[in-house]
């Protein structure tokens, strides 16, 4: 392979919760020669999970990044997380990847998460391998594990190692293209290359023919030799299995124990041999700002820059930290770029390459890099940055749908200011956030994808902006209506010396078709209310509705006819006949049936086929009607109408039900008549709540 970034590799470490992909970043970083001791995230000392929040809960929160030289090789890595409440960031990092290192758990086997990211990895076509860790622990099995990704991921995989020794016992591994077997003498000392062990050969002869088969299968003319000679070189084996790594075709599998450092040193070798130089992905697709006419960058640092800033990291000292994907061009301290994405040019400083939670400075960086540099005043997730030269757009990053949604209110009265705008700096960092107002239960409201994710942003939130907030379950911004027609008198009538004040209305109300709101009728003749008191009736009764008559929820879909009343020559007034139209509005409602109206959500839930009826049970519990049902590869994706009461803390339900594969996006879609009993019920406590105040 020729060109200028054919010995650059940028890949992501991605699988699920707990199957140690820190702790293999950090054996990488320690083999390579980076890092001067490896650091183990049980007891705090891993360089890449440093936030507070993820020493804490011992899993990675955020995405962390490093790079190391190795056999003339430069790799950039991401360090993902695995836990479900965290994968927009694994999305976003394997967005800009060029190839992902899917860790699998010897024990655990393949979980919900590896499957999530698998598929991700897959939607971006990314070449991979499985690294199989944990080899040492009790119950580990490299047969199980393999066998789980050809059925769970339909992964063509093919092991180009195998594990010596078993459990405790495990000592390294037999490496099928060299042939030589690789083991330590004690846990985490150096590998020695030596022989097959006797009672591992029948397997080894075994995979060692598969393994030729796929190398051969990659390309036509060692296909040919294979065929002549029935055995190739191991530069051909090396370059046949890279052929098909890079297609897709085979996804090779190695095998080790992180902790104990037996294994990963051979996986160093592996990401220089299989995975793709930047130029191995094909030109950059870009897009023209404005006319959408796609572009082709090649892959070139001497080229047109073209960068991507996919994540953001807001640091209250420091301000603003973009980190990007360099893919064409080069990038270089104290300059002048475009964000292309907005149309505004970025003058900026230092560059950095991320070395974990320290960073270091550096004159340039090319295609390949995740670099960052700080104080961008414009740029936020997903920009484009590039020449004004040569403007493109790169292609948006994939949104993330939040599941669970949060009241927020500052725990300190009158630093409602601060705890708001830190939140904002918090979204800058994490899209899979959203802030919002509802505007009916006037509270804000903070969605993200999982409890956990709201928990930990309010731990970050103190830690970093010294703000506090408490989370609340949101109110259900019910609705009042009637059901009946009534005529009622509204009248004020007040006199205590000197002017006094007189107002009568007699208004119609009566009951109008969901989603109509609020209308005024003006049936006045023979002006026996003046003209200009009409609009203070309507005035009143608008404000009275807001309020409501039964629970204190705003009224809808009623007309209210005005047709006929009183006044006084000098004691009518606009206000007056403003509090004669809200009192007749408030006994009238309750002379006409009034009743209770409840939001009802429109729920997509996709969940795996053997979950369906469960799922529909669920739905059914919840006063949900099922509106169909379609499937979509092995998943079922139901529609449902489902109160809004009823869902409003769905995700913990729908996770548990489905071992965590269910998902479900969901929308306001209208307002229904509530269950007199249930009603009855909301009244009674908005009654209670009301006189507690």
């Amino acid at each position: 392979m020729s060109g200028k970034t054919a010995q650059i590799r940028n890949l992501a470490l991605v699988g699920h919760s707990g199957c140690g992909k820190t702790s293999l970043a950090e054996a990488l970083l320690f083999g390579a020669g980076a890092t001067n001791r490896l650091g183990k995230v049980d007891d705090g000392s891993s360089v890449l999970d440093y936030e507070p929040e993820e020493i804490k809960r011992k899993i990675t929160i955020s995405t962390a990044f490093h790079h190391y030289q190795w056999k003339k090789h430069s790799v950039y890595f991401a360090d993902t997380p695995g836990d479900d409440n965290f994968l927009a960031d694994t999305r976003a990092a394997l967005h800009v990847a060029d190839a992902a290192v899917v860790v699998v758990d010897a024990v655990d086997g393949v979980k919900v998460g590896t499957e999530k990211v698998w598929q991700t990895a897959a939607h971006y076509a990314l070449p991979r391998l499985f690294f199989i860790n944990k080899m040492d622990r009790e119950r580990a099995d490299f047969g199980k594990a393999i066998t789980e990704i050809k059925d769970i991921l339909e992964a063509p995989v093919v092991p180009l190692q195998l594990p010596i020794g078993k459990e405790a016992g495990f000592k390294g591994v037999v490496d099928l293209v060299a042939m030589k077997a690789f083991t330590a003498a004690a846990p985490g000392g150096k590998l020695e290359a030596g022989n097959i062990p006797d009672d591992l050969k029948d397997e080894v002869e075994q995979l060692r023919g598969d393994l030729l088969n796929f190398a051969a299968e990659s390309d036509d003319e060692l296909i040919e030799k294979f065929l002549e000679e029935g055995e190739l070189t191991v530069d051909e084996i090396y370059r046949g299995l890279r052929l098909g790594t890079l297609k897709g075709a085979i996804v090779p599998a190695f095998c080790g124990a992180s902790l104990s450092n037996l294994g990963p040193a051979l996986l160093l070798d592996a990401i220089n041999h299989f995975l793709p130089a930047p130029e191995d992905r094909g030109p950059v697709k870009g897009q023209k700002p404005g006319g959408g006419e796609e572009v082709l960058l090649e892959v070139d640092p001497d080229g047109s820059l073209a960068a991507q800033v996919f994540k953001t990291v807001a640091d209250p000292y420091a301000g603003r930290l973009s980190i990007f994907r360099i893919y064409s061009g080069a990038m270089k301290s104290d300059e002048t770029v475009l964000n292309v994405t907005r149309a505004v040019p970025e003058r900026y400083g230092q560059l950095f390459l991320l070395e974990g939670k320290g960073q270091k400075a550096v004159a340039s960086a090319g295609p390949g890099a995740f670099a960052a540099v700080a104080k961008l005043k414009e740029t936020v997730t997903g920009d484009t940055l590039a020449t004004e030269a040569k403007p493109v757009l790169l292609p948006p990053l994939l949104p993330s749908k939040p599941m669970v949604t949060l009241a927020v209110e500052s725990k300190v009265r009158g630093e409602e200011d601060k705890v708001f705008s830190s939140i904002s700096k918090l979204i800058e960092e994490d899209p899979s956030l959203q802030l919002s107002r509802n505007t009916d239960t006037k509270e804000i409201l903070l969605s993200g994808v999982g409890s956990v994710h709201i928990e930990a942003t309010m731990e970050k939130l103190k830690r970093k902006f010294g703000a506090e907030a408490v989370l609340k379950p949101p109110k259900v911004p019910y609705r009042e209506t009637i059901k009946g027609t009534t005529k009622v008198q509204g009248k004020y009538k007040r006199q205590s010396g000197g002017r006094g004040q007189y107002g009568d209305t007699w208004l119609e109300l009566e009951p109008l078709p969901r989603g109509s709101g609020f209308e005024f009728v003006d049936k006045i003749v023979g002006g026996v209310i003046p003209r200009q008191y009409i609009p203070s009736v309507e005035k009143g009764i608008a404000e009275a509705k807001e309020e409501g008559a039964l629970a204190g929820f705003p009224t809808v879909d009623f007309r209210v006819k005005l047709y006929d009343g009183s006044f006084h020559e000098v004691d009518s007034s606009d206000m007056a006949f403003k509090i004669a139209g809200s009192m007749g509005f408030k006994k009238g409602v309750l002379q006409a049936n009034p009743t209770l109206l409840e939001p009802i959500m429109k729920m997509t839930v996709t969940v795996p086929e053997a979950n369906m009826g469960d799922i529909i049970g669920d739905l059914n519990g919840r006063r949900g009607r099922v509106l169909g049902m379609d499937a979509q590869g092995k998943n079922q994706v139901i529609t449902a109408h489902v109160p809004m009461s009823e869902v409003l803390m769905y995700a913990p339900d729908l996770i548990s039900k489905t071992g965590g594969r269910g998902t479900y996006e969901m929308e306001f879609d209208h307002y229904e008549e509530m269950p007199p009993h249930l009603a009855e019920k909301i009244i009674a406590e908005a009654k209670a709540a009301r006189e507690k105040e």
